[in-house]
C-alpha cells in the first residue's frame, strides 16, 4: 500500500511558503503564480507557524468584511496547533480519512518536529487512481496468460 512518503517522493520537492506578517493579498499572488490551493506559513527561522488555504480566504475576509491587501496572513492562517497533519508512514487511506472526516484539502507532513512536505487531495487521489490502474494492469496480465 502506498504511503505519504511515495506521494512526496513522485512530487515536486519545493515548498511555496509565506511569512506571517505578509499581506494575505500576496499570499494569493503567490498561489495563483504557483497554481496551488494553500501556502505554509514560516517565520524569519524557518519554523512553521500555520497554513493559509483558499478557503481560509474565502470564509475570513470577504465574510468577515476585511481585506486582502490590508490584512496580514497570520490573522486568517489556520495556526500550526490547529493544523491536522500526518507523517511519511501514513498511508493514501489514512489521508482520505483524515481529509474527509475534517474537511481539508491539505496536509502538512511532519517527521517528528520536522516539516518535511505538504501534500493535496489531488496528490492522495493521483496516487490512489495510480495505484489502482497497476492492480488492474496486473490482474490483465494474469488474466491474459502475461506472467512477467
Amino acid at each position: 500500500m502506498k504511503t505519504v512518503k511515495d506521494i512526496l517522493e513522485a512530487k515536486d520537492q519545493a515548498i511555496c511558503s509565506i511569512h506571517p506578517r505578509a499581506m494575505v493579498f500576496d499570499a494569493l499572488k503567490l498561489m495563483g503564480e504557483m497554481q496551488i490551493g494553500a501556502v505554509m506559513v514560516l517565520d524569519e527561522t524557518g519554523a512553521v507557524r500555520g497554513i493559509l488555504s483558499e478557503r481560509d480566504y474565502a470564509r475570513k475576509i470577504p465574510l468577515q468584511g476585511k481585506h486582502s491587501r490590508e490584512t496580514p496572513v497570520e490573522e486568517i492562517m489556520t495556526t500550526a496547533e490547529r493544523m491536522h497533519t500526518v507523517t511519511p508512514t501514513n498511508t493514501l487511506e489514512d489521508c482520505m480519512v483524515l481529509m474527509t472526516a475534517k474537511h481539508v484539502r491539505h496536509l502538512p507532513v511532519f517527521e517528528g518536529s520536522r516539516f518535511v512536505g505538504l501534500i493535496s487531495i489531488g496528490d492522495v487521489v493521483k496516487a490512489i487512481i495510480s495505484e489502482k490502474q497497476s492492480l488492474i494492469d496486473q490482474l490483465h496480465d494474469y488474466i491474459s496468460g502475461k506472467f512477467g
